[in-house]
């Protein structure tokens, strides 16, 4: 499978910092760009989109809990319920995937994300090594993990 370019890779990075500049105007801070190995550590809430056409795979978003809670502080939702905590992870990735689509191509098709609370982002993978980009947004650490590839 051909790799994703430099460029591809950021805009996933680009997505990042606007979606927490317009969201909470802080800007996070991109801390690492690199290569997982193994299992990929995330945090607790992860939200994942799965990619399909000229590209498979998926993009995961995972951030810890506190994080997501601020979030939707920021937003003014008052329902702090693990149920709403996911939710809100799940929207970041869709928001995420959704930039990467009109980028990529419209012939891209994602999934309705799914989520999951648990800090190993696991799953089929499309590459061996998955791009992942850590960030710290307001103290707080997040990652997302980049799994797509181009389709044979």
């Amino acid at each position: 499978m051909v790799s994703l370019k430099e460029s591809d890779l950021r805009l996933f990075i680009d997505s990042v910092r606007r979606y927490f500049e317009v969201t909470s105007r802080v800007a996070p801070e991109i801390t690492s760009a690199f290569l997982g190995v193994g299992e990929v550590q995330g945090h607790e809430f992860n939200g994942i989109v799965t990619f399909s056409g000229p590209m498979n795979g998926q993009v995961t978003v995972s951030l810890p809990m506190r994080a997501v809670r601020e979030l939707l502080l920021i937003q003014h939702e008052t329902k702090l319920t693990e149920a709403n905590l996911l939710d809100a992870v799940g929207e970041i990735a869709n928001t995420l995937a959704g930039n990467a689509r009109r980028n990529l191509g419209k012939d891209l098709d994602i999934s309705v994300p799914t989520t999951v609370r648990g800090a190993h982002v696991a799953g089929q993978r499309a590459r061996q090594h998955p791009y992942v980009i850590t960030f710290r947004w307001n103290t707080y650490p997040g990652m997302v993990c980049v799994d797509l590839a181009q389709a044979a």
